[in-house]
């Protein structure tokens, strides 16, 4: 399945975009804000998430803007009828208003095709770029979730949870 937003499109993973991949998680902002990230992160580990061989579902795409591979995003659903969303682009892309589209383009998804009721996601505290592109599309914070997180250097980190509703996508 693919997905039109206003400059993105949203399109399903293949091998193609290893090397994509592994491009843009060198990046040290990535691996900073998205503790969960395999360390080093290997040719194999990137096979493994397009493919979908570590179980994040069938809701997670390439963001494409002009053929070029520029992030992803996807999304978890569980049996509640919420979607889980998460994301992240290349250094070079942000601040284009890339994110947000994807983003808005993915909550559309969630809501009109797979009839969602709530769309959350979490960020790092700290994390303020993540934050301003869950507010841009409406996302509503509803507070902090305390020693959320388990970083690789053992840290514990706190992660504020935002929140989409239908009728709240802007």
């Amino acid at each position: 399945m693919t997905l039109r937003g206003e400059a993105v499109t949203l399109r399903p993973w293949s091998e193609e975009d290893i090397p994509a991949i592994l491009a843009v998680i060198e990046d040290p902002d990535i691996l900073h804000w998205i503790p969960l990230i395999p360390r080093p992160y290997t040719r194999e580990d990137a096979r493994a998430f397009v493919n979908d061989e570590i179980g994040l579902g069938p809701h997670h795409f390439a963001i494409v803007v002009e053929d070029r591979v520029v992030g992803s995003i996807g999304m978890q659903v569980n049996d509640g009828g919420t979607g889980h969303a998460g994301y992240w682009c290349a250094r070079s892309e942000r601040g284009r208003g890339i994110v947000p589209d994807a983003l808005r383009t993915l909550c559309r998804y969630g809501f009109d095709d797979l009839g969602l009721r709530r769309i959350e996601l979490i960020t790092d505290p700290d994390n303020h770029s993540s934050q301003r592109v869950a507010e841009k599309v409406g996302f509503q914070r509803e507070g902090v979730l305390r020693s959320h997180l388990l970083h690789p250097d053992g840290r514990r980190r706190d992660s504020v949870m935002f929140s989409l509703l239908p009728g709240e996508l802007t």
